[in-house]
């Protein structure tokens, strides 16, 4: 028996294949990206593109798969790469360091696209780099405040409610004339009786199934289409 042989008898020798020939990139390797690629990687998806500018500090360790005491310092994507080396070293992983936004050039073309990031500007400008070269993908809306992961839903970026950074995502989107999307989001409604602070807290129970759940969606979408 080998890696994959539990999910080849869920899904069947065509979808692992299929899987195994799909290129997905997240951009993100944090708190729900980092469960995202894991769930990718674990699945068996055969090539991996992996974006995040960010290095791993302590603060991450609450709720980032990648984050534990030997890995502070290092770029989260080399540590993700490693990972998913340890994994499963047939799969094909690229590693950028960089900073998605609007001025961001890359030659590739993905099956797919999950977007982990949490800078809104960056959202925009990988939703429009998506919609230009008609590839699929699906965006994680505000995972932090939040303590209920049962509430956590998929849908179009028009139908969300509650969620802040949905709501700001759904003027931006109406603004540029871009179409209607999927995404994770929660319909809890933030903790509202913590410190006021830039930095919101969050907890690895909900950031963690965001992430399971944009997997989950995009390994779906894969084998079904």
């Amino acid at each position: 028996m080998d890696r994959l042989h539990r999910s080849r008898l869920l899904l069947g020798e065509k979808g692992v294949n299929k899987l195994k020939n799909a290129t997905v990139m997240v951009v993100g390797c944090g708190a729900v990206g980092s469960f995202a690629i894991e769930a990718l990687a674990r699945t068996g998806v055969g090539n991996l593109i992996l974006i995040d500018f960010d290095k791993i500090e302590e603060s991450n360790i609450n709720r980032q798969l990648f984050a534990t005491d030997s890995s502070i310092g290092h770029l989260k994507v080399d540590v993700a790469g490693e990972r998913i080396f340890d994994i499963n070293p047939d799969i094909k992983t690229t590693a950028l360091n960089l900073f998605f936004d609007e001025k961001t050039s890359l030659d590739v073309t993905p099956d797919f696209v999950i977007d982990a990031i949490d800078v809104i500007p960056s959202k925009i400008a990988l939703y429009k780099w998506c919609f230009e070269r008609n590839i699929p993908f699906i965006s994680s809306m505000g995972a932090a405040r939040k303590t209920d992961p049962l509430q956590i839903k998929i849908a179009k970026i028009s139908e969300t409610k509650v969620c802040p950074l949905a709501a700001r995502i759904r003027k931006l989107v109406k603004e540029k004339q871009m179409p209607d999307f999927a995404v994770v989001y929660s319909a809890e409604r933030p903790n509202r009786n913590v410190e006021a602070n830039r930095t919101f807290g969050s907890v690895i129970t909900v950031t963690g199934v965001f992430g399971l759940v944009l997997a989950n969606y995009v390994i779906e979408n894969i084998i079904n289409h």
